[in-house]
């Protein structure tokens, strides 16, 4: 196990051909490698009265399975096996209806239905658990285990065969878990979750997740890193629980608590921290890099060190540095309010790492609505900033960097390609639709989702070239994955499998 998470870490080429975590590799770059990825797609068409996809005259789609009514979980493949976060208003299990979470399995070459895992809500509505929208968080799979975070803010170890092969590990609670009315227990089979161990944040740590619970955890070296979803209260101007962490670390094969951040993230929270960690490899070094929802890029060391005085293991920090600019926070000596379109932002995208830099962006909620923006390119050993870009409107997506490029979209329906070293800008393409997926660059093409439902593909290159645009009658929140020379894409109701014929 130890080896394997190893190779995770140091050697991301070796396992390019799934995409077994939220970027693929630790470094979290949106940038597969493919070949005879198809830029002629037709999805098919949707019957309304029961949401069937006919697929008579598609064209280049190899399955399409059933989600949830809502889908913002990022799918992942390896081991043969795709998964991805939605609801559960398409149930497997007829009695087990009703507004839950939803982790669901999928034979990655079929598209044939394995498992599930169902969580209960937290019951604390919009606040903590925001109805409707599902498990928002997206797996990471390492050997035959897959890591998760729940809606209820659980840090969850999970056998990536679910029941089929027995149930295994310490945790022996799935039915009692997965019931939410106990009148209508769950009966436990082969196509539901099995539970290894969970680590509940909200129970060890003290935690008040805002709305959603929605990290993807990175896992590198028998330790799984995630952030807590800390932040505000519904008034959103409180913190409940301001000394709790932002950002910890857990043992992937036990789940016990090995250390946590100190930076005081949490007391500056803005809203929640939901940005998902990455690791750099600088000089020998590894660094954990990490958006706060403070606003700040951290740069951490890996590996949790005592700290006598507080008692506790600790996430030492290297380096930080405000991704905001200043007149983003002030304006004549005061400060701009947040959730206004010239305030401050927290880091909600993912850092990413290539080519010795690391790249993060600013955004906020949507529901906030547009406002400035800025891409900052870092040195990832000192967190010095080697170029800035203001010309981005907010962004919740992770950016692609590929053969000195970077393409990172905008939440307004921009993306933006621009020189990796230098920020030079190189071309702007207008999607005129809002966009909260990420892009991801593969077999020479840029792909690009939309809330309309369209996938943006565009050649990569300094000078723009659209090649199509394909509508899939969804609203896509998620981002696209290729794993095998095939293209995943979850729309809020669909997983289709894309791949040439």
């Amino acid at each position: 196990m130890k080896a394997t998470l190893l190779l995770l870490a140091f050697c991301p080429a070796l396992q390019a051909k799934d995409w077994p975590m939220w970027g693929g590799t630790p470094s979290r770059n949106m940038v597969a490698d493919a070949k005879k990825l198809p830029a002629e797609i037709h999805p098919g068409s949707i019957n309304p009265e029961n949401e069937e996809v006919d697929l008579a005259e598609a064209k280049n789609v190899l399955w399409v399975a059933k989600l949830g009514s809502q889908t913002y979980g990022n799918p992942v493949a390896g081991g043969g096996k795709v998964l991805v976060g939605t609801n559960n208003e398409s149930p497997r299990d007829p009695s087990q209806e009703g507004d839950r979470g939803n982790l669901m399995c999928f034979d990655e070459k079929t598209g044939g239905f394995l498992w599930q895992l169902i969580v209960p809500k937290l019951g604390a509505g919009k606040v903590s658990d925001w109805e409707f929208v599902g498990l928002c968080s997206s797996p990471a799979i390492v050997g035959d285990k897959a890591y998760v975070i729940t809606n209820r803010a659980e840090i969850m170890c999970l056998d990536l065969n679910g029941m089929a092969n027995g149930n295994d590990g310490p945790f022996k609670d799935e039915a009692k878990y997965m019931t939410a009315d106990p009148a209508k227990p769950v009966v436990i089979g082969n196509q539901h979750a099995d539970i290894i161990w969970s680590f509940d944040m909200r129970e060890e740590l003290g935690t008040f997740p805002h709305n959603v619970s929605s990290c993807s955890p990175l896992v590198v070296n028998g330790v799984v890193y995630t952030a807590t979803s800390n932040g505000m209260d519904w008034s959103h101007t409180n913190i409940p629980a301001p000394l709790a962490p932002a950002l910890v670390a857990v043992d992937a094969e036990t789940g016990k608590l090995l250390g946590e951040e100190m930076s005081g993230v949490t007391g500056r929270v803005l809203h929640a921290s939901w940005s998902s960690p990455a690791i750099a490899k600088v000089n020998g070094r590894e660094i954990l890099l990490w958006g706060g929802g403070d606003g700040f890029a951290y740069g951490f060391d890996p590996k949790p060190v005592r700290n006598e005085e507080e008692d506790l293991d600790v996430l030492k920090e290297l380096w930080k540095h405000d991704c905001n600019p200043e007149e983003y926070r002030k304006k004549d000596g005061n400060p701009v309010k947040y959730a206004t379109f010239r305030g401050p932002s927290e880091v909600i995208g993912t850092f990413v790492f290539e080519d010795g830099l690391a790249y993060v962006v600013i955004g906020q909620d949507p529901e906030h609505g547009d406002g400035v923006g800025m891409l900052s390119c870092f040195d990832p050993a000192t967190g010095k900033p080697v170029w800035t870009y203001k010309e981005i409107g907010r962004s919740i997506s992770t950016p692609s960097v590929k053969d000195g490029l970077i393409y990172i979209a905008e939440y307004d329906g921009d993306l933006h390609c621009l020189d990796a070293k230098t920020g030079k800008l190189h071309w702007v393409h207008e999607t005129q639709s809002r966009i909260w997926g990420s892009t991801l660059v593969a077999d020479g093409k840029v792909f690009l989702p939309t809330e309309d439902g369209d996938l943006h593909i565009l050649a990569t290159g300094k000078e723009k070239k659209v090649l199509s645009t394909v509508n899939f009658g969804a609203p896509v929140y998620s981002s696209p994955i290729v794993a095998n020379d095939v293209l995943f894409i979850a729309t809020m109701t669909h997983l289709y499998a894309i791949g040439t014929k």
